[in-house]
């Protein structure tokens, strides 16, 4: 990767981070704030919608503003909002600290997709979307380690102030990252997503897998704990999940310059099939691990071939496409994790995981079928890289 591209590497590793600190922390935050599991629970479900909703958001701004400084602007915000979060004194606090911090770290993702789609040509942009998905999988592994174990040796507050620094010292650092030119696809961006029956079908993907994928990691941790280990192993746990992307990000990225892009989603979703269906089997330590390898192998393969087929499926509305797949990826992560919220509570941990196995069956065919019949792009009516 170029240095440009490390920067923004860098940006989802720090969005990434911030997300996936607080399921390891479920647990011990309730019992610290003295409430029932499934109000906390929920302030993670608002975290997610707040993240998706911004998405779209996000991505008319960045036709205004552009891409870099959309960037710095919502990590300097997420880094108070992250900082918020480790003040509060009660859940509704939290909820709403959490609510800002979601919606500030929402931009980093899908800015980040639309900058390589506008910079990246199509040969190379599955390769660098599974190389930004490096910095997703170290944000993940260190966040679901680290959080666990912060939150049991200092504090559950502890995770939050690292975000912050984290955020409001990469807002710093992308001064440097150039900005490619805005506004060359044409407007009516959203207009003509609503118009197009296949990237309208890319968007309900994403909120399916955001709910079997996301709403499946942010069930493991608690689900882990339940089986009366600690928070610290139970993230170290579900970081397994943060180092297989690390190993199947790379070859996904070689495999996709030979293999098509259905086999790739085919491959992802067998392992998020299996992947839920084990753990609706079994929550204890050792199984959980191999739940987060296949839980990785369905991010690396399945998730970065939608991710792409979202950057190229309508080019001339490239910005309204991806920030609404990145929305509808959270959305569905925040309708799952309010589902799953209480029969968490109840410890009902195996019907949770039970029915997003369930789930993952239709997302693995549709998206397998409707990418083998769909695998010619639309034209492109706004020239670059496409």
């Amino acid at each position: 990767m170029t240095r440009p591209l490390r920067l923004l590497q860098a940006t989802t590793f720090v969005s990434t981070m911030d997300r996936f600190a607080m399921p390891p922390m479920l647990i011990i935050t309730a019992r610290s704030l003295g409430v029932p599991l499934a109000a906390v629970v929920q302030t993670a479900s608002v975290y997610f919608l707040a993240y998706g909703l911004m998405q779209p958001i996000w991505g008319l701004l960045s036709e205004r503003l552009g891409r870099v400084r959309t960037l710095r602007i919502t990590l300097a915000a997420a880094g108070v909002a992250a900082a918020g979060s480790a003040a509060v004194t009660t859940v509704t606090q939290l909820g709403v600290a959490r609510a800002l911090a979601g919606a500030a770290f929402s931009a980093a993702i899908p800015a980040s997709l639309i900058y390589v789609g506008d910079t990246v040509s199509r040969e190379r942009r599955q390769t660098e979307v599974t190389n930004l998905m490096v910095g997703v999988a170290l944000g993940t592994a260190l966040a679901s380690a680290g959080a666990g174990l912060l939150a049991v040796a200092v504090s559950w507050r502890a995770a939050f102030l690292v975000s912050a620094v984290c955020a409001l010292t990469l807002s710093f650092l992308l001064r440097r990252l150039p900005s490619p030119a805005t506004g060359r696809r044409g407007g009516g961006g959203f207009r003509r997503l609503f118009r197009s029956r296949a990237a309208l079908l890319v968007l309900l993907l994403a909120f399916v897998e955001g709910g079997v994928l996301l709403g499946a990691l942010t069930l493991l941790p608690p689900a882990i704990e339940s089986t009366g280990v600690s928070a610290a192993l139970a993230g170290a746990v579900t970081a397994v999940y943060g180092l297989a992307v690390l190993v199947f990000a790379p070859l996904v990225g070689a495999l996709s310059r030979r293999w098509p892009a259905w086999r790739l989603i085919a491959c992802g979703a067998t392992a998020a099939v299996a992947a839920c269906a084990l753990a609706a089997v079994s929550q204890r330590a050792a199984v959980a691990a191999a739940v987060a390898v296949l839980i990785g192998l369905a991010w690396a393969a399945m998730h970065s071939s939608l991710q792409t087929w979202a950057t190229e499926v309508l080019p001339v509305a490239r910005s309204a496409v991806v920030s609404g797949f990145a929305g509808c990826l959270f959305a569905g992560s925040a309708l799952s994790s309010a589902l799953l919220a209480a029969p968490a509570s109840a410890g009902r941990y195996s019907a949770g995981f039970a029915a997003l196995a369930l789930a993952a069956v239709p997302l693995g065919v549709l998206a397998t079928v409707s990418r083998a019949r769909l695998s010619t792009p639309a034209v492109t009516v706004g020239g670059g890289n496409d």
